[in-house]
């Protein structure tokens, strides 16, 4: 079942980076439960109207869903809590508080958990209580800021950064490393896990090129922002891109001699002023040929190159099928859990559960009686699907 078989989470059910970063220990093994809202039992659609069954982020965890202003369904929780390794949740600051769910409570009942607190902008500072999502926080990182082609604006690289790797990464390493504190000292603790930091620190390596003089605070005039000609996306003959990432001297070489240019008059591969105009010679040669073209000449190479892939290419790469890279659920096509551990193999739990869809098997996995979940359906403090 994975390398975490045995540890417990409960997630607060949220949108975007808490439920990836549950998706991710859920992937490892981990018992992760997912307490949604008893209100939105029946309505499983995401934003864009599709069902449930296509929301990846919640794979491989059970669904109870809860009245969290409901006294018994708060007690419900807490419960579950007291039982738990972790909690993980995405609310703004003071929510957890105002629904008698927060950490001073729960660490009180459970002096072992590990309260995960997922945020844009942290728990505290002058703008912790506004809302606003990974575009925002990747703008106040530094990190959209260098996004983008010379002489355009930034360009929003999907949510990865502030979301998924900014977010939900930092808070899942976070949670472990709490996980194993917690073990080695008898004392969870809270981990307050901002987006707008994770993200920050993801340019790291950026920040110091910043700091001694390397990095140039514009768009595109960069080794690796698209600035330079050898790591850059080129266009090809049949309207498809590649990709050349060829850095080390060694690699640049083997990209000269594949582009017919080995024995050329040129200038230092180091020569930013030189980098445009090597642009639009390497342009003009990748334009002669098909991407297919390309690949037959440089993929099994050094020269650091693969073709620009649609999803649905990079699901029938003939890499990414040797690998299982991707696995299908339910009929649905999606990345496999990663990364690999080849002691305890991982693997997908289930499909996408609906809301509600396992509230009396949870409770009664936890240690509620019969009795006790027959009164909290009365009391309506929580509800089944089902």
């Amino acid at each position: 079942m994975g390398p975490l078989e045995g540890v417990k989470i409960v997630e607060l059910a949220g949108i975007g980076p808490a439920p990836f970063c549950a998706m991710l220990l859920a992937d490892m093994g981990a018992e992760v439960v997912r307490v949604d809202r008893a209100a939105n039992v029946g309505s499983d659609t995401d934003r864009d109207g599709n069902d449930a069954r296509f929301n990846l982020l919640l794979r491989g965890r059970r669904n109870i869903a809860v009245d969290l202003k409901n006294k018994a369904g708060q007690d419900a929780v807490l419960r579950l809590v007291d039982q738990a390794d972790a909690l993980i949740e995405g609310f703004r600051p003071g929510v957890m508080e105002r629904l008698g769910l927060g950490p001073d409570i729960c660490l009180k009942r459970n002096k072992r958990l590990v309260y995960g607190r997922m945020t844009g902008w942290g728990q505290d500072g002058p703008i912790a209580h506004i809302a606003g999502h990974d575009i925002n926080y990747i703008a106040l990182s530094g990190a959209l800021a260098a996004i983008g082609e010379a002489g355009g604006p930034p360009v929003p690289p999907l949510n990865l950064i502030g979301d998924f790797g900014g977010g939900a990464l930092y808070l899942a390493m976070g949670v472990l490393a709490g996980i194993l504190s917690a073990r080695a000292s008898g004392k969870g603790q809270v981990i307050d896990c901002s987006m707008v930091e994770g993200a920050a620190s993801l340019m790291t390596s950026m920040y110091g090129a910043l700091a001694s003089g390397a990095w140039v605070e514009e768009r595109g005039h960069n080794r690796t922002d698209g600035g330079s000609h050898f790591y850059h996306v080129y266009e090809t003959k049949d309207g498809e891109f590649i990709t050349v990432g060829s850095i080390e001297p060694q690699f640049y070489r083997l990209l000269l001699t594949h582009t017919g240019l080995e024995g050329a008059e040129l200038p230092a591969q180091s020569d930013r002023a030189q980098w445009p105009a090597m642009q639009q010679r390497f342009a003009k040669i990748f334009k002669q040929k098909t991407r297919a073209e390309w690949v037959a000449i440089m993929q099994q190479t050094d020269i650091c190159f693969a073709p620009v892939l649609t999803m649905s290419e990079a699901i029938r790469h003939e890499h990414n099928a040797h690998r299982g890279s991707f696995v299908e659920i339910d009929g649905v096509a999606q990345p496999g859990p990663a990364p690999r551990f080849l002691g305890t193999p991982t693997r997908v739990a289930s499909r996408p559960a609906y809301c509600g869809e396992h509230t009396d098997a949870v409770l009664r996995d936890w240690g509620f009686s019969a009795a006790e979940i027959a009164a909290l359906h009365a009391g309506g403090a929580v509800k089944s699907a089902n």
